[in-house]
């Protein structure tokens, strides 16, 4: 019984120490190619998308962008960033409006708008597909668990 115990606390201890990949692996997180900050965590990056943070940590204004709400990317980035679904977000939002306080971070129709977006805009961050060719100005934020 001891072995068994210990082997089911061993296998539960590997599973929680082991980072969640699945998300992460399903986008990229993705910033101006001049911004100054290479590596966010992921509260920090929920805040910033949540807007209750509006600057990077040098300073800088943070402007994020969200794909479309029916993206399948931003289904994995808001569930893995945010620990909630899309329409919770949603509602999120509707709240904020309602009440004066916020509005939600501009949305793009496609990953290419993304990538445009945050091109044209230094303080700009964005997340699309993982394998999506970044080109050039665009560069990965690294997000630390």
């Amino acid at each position: 019984m001891k072995n068994v115990t210990l082997a089911l606390l061993v296998a539960l201890g590997a599973l929680l120490g082991r980072p969640h990949t699945a998300s992460a692996q399903q986008f990229l997180v993705v910033v101006n190619a001049s911004n100054s900050v290479h590596s966010i965590s992921v509260s920090d990056l929920s805040k910033i998308f949540l807007k209750r943070t509006t600057t990077w940590s040098s300073g800088q204004p943070a402007v994020p962008v969200d794909l479309s709400d029916s993206s399948s990317v931003r289904a994995a980035f808001s569930n893995a960033v945010h620990g909630r679904s899309v329409s919770a977000i949603l509602a999120y939002w509707q709240r904020m409006i309602f009440s004066g306080r916020g509005v939600p971070p501009v949305q793009m129709a496609s990953e290419s708008d993304v990538l445009a977006y945050v091109r044209a805009h230094p303080d700009a961050v964005g997340y699309v597909r993982n394998g999506t060719a970044l080109g050039a100005d665009v560069r990965t934020l690294a997000v630390a668990r």
